[in-house]
């Protein structure tokens, strides 16, 4: 499928020609990767419909090593339908895949795709609608484009420089996206992992005070919380998410306000040697970050956890 049809899938998803229609069409217009972002949204869309297939049904669930994440043939499938389009619409650019051997040639690349077929392949296992398909582009390093998409809930996430952030859902109009300025804990609602919890997690939010908490999988499915208002802040303790869970999510993210960075303030690089964010995610409003980061780091030490 070529640019031209990405476009026109994208206008039979989401018909009409109101005032929210015409204003994402202009934001769209008016980024320097449109081509990239319409390309993305329509890979991201036949990506979600083709692991929708086996979706509820039999799954073949292994593991690449004992500590890794579970991946099944739907991972695959979709990561084959994302990586053959970017191939064929981008075939200089390189790529950064979860579920494709990486190799040093996409170090040579500024721009690089950096893609996580299915992100929360726990709850496509489940069946609770947390996973979603995320693309995402870094120039430079920089996360610069942002693909999320749902496929059970259909809700499309994307961003650009000079686009903003927007989201469309299946029974409305596009919707540009703008985080929320709450900076006091007590009122901020925490976007937390539905599987990761651990003792440390639990002193943090005793730390902060916070009342309220979402618990939800996938990075993607957390920071659209955040972008739609429905959260204030996610954090990761651990250093097990790679650049695959984080590019296309930070793109959308800060484009929306917000911010996203280690658990120590400091912005990530993407297509590095390294691929982990070793040093845990701190998504945020924006305006609650220096809060954020200065609360944690008297925790950090005290749980013995260094910068690496």
């Amino acid at each position: 499928m070529g640019a031209g049809e990405h476009a026109e899938l994208i206008k039979r998803v989401a018909p009409g020609e109101d005032a929210s229609r015409d204003a994402e069409t202009a934001a769209l217009a008016a980024s320097e990767f449109e081509r990239e972002l319409r390309v993305g949204i329509g890979l991201a869309r036949e990506a979600g419909a083709e692991a929708l297939k086996f979706y509820g049904g039999p799954l073949r669930i292994e593991h690449k090593t004992p500590n890794d994440d579970p991946v099944t043939q739907a991972d695959h499938a979709a990561n084959d339908v994302i990586l053959a389009g970017l191939w064929r619409e981008f075939p200089d650019d390189g790529i950064l895949s979860e579920e494709t051997i990486d190799t040093a040639r996409r170090l040579s690349r500024a721009r690089v795709w950096v893609i996580d077929p299915i992100d929360g392949t726990n709850g496509f296992i489940a069946g609770n609608g947390d996973f979603a398909v995320q693309i995402g582009l870094a120039v430079e390093g920089e996360a610069a484009v942002g693909v999320v998409y749902l496929p059970a809930a259909d809700v499309l996430y994307w961003a650009a420089p000079r686009a903003g952030a927007w989201v469309l859902r299946p029974d409305g109009e596009p919707e540009r996206l703008r985080v929320s300025d709450e900076i006091d804990p007590r009122r901020m609602r925490l976007a937390a992992s539905r599987s990761h919890r651990s003792p440390r997690m639990d002193a943090v939010v005793r730390a902060f005070g916070f009342r309220e908490e979402v618990r939800r999988g996938s990075v993607g499915v957390k920071v659209g919380l955040i972008c739609e208002r429905q959260s204030d802040l996610y954090l990761h303790l651990s250093p097990r998410t790679k650049q695959w869970d984080t590019c296309a999510p930070e793109a959308i993210l800060r484009e929306a306000g917000g911010r996203l960075t280690d658990l120590w303030g400091r912005p990530y690089r993407y297509n590095t040697e390294t691929v982990a964010n070793r040093n845990g995610v701190v998504a945020s409003n924006g305006a609650s970050h220096p809060l954020v980061t200065d609360t944690l780091a008297p925790l950090l030490t005290g749980f013995g956890r260094t910068q690496v």
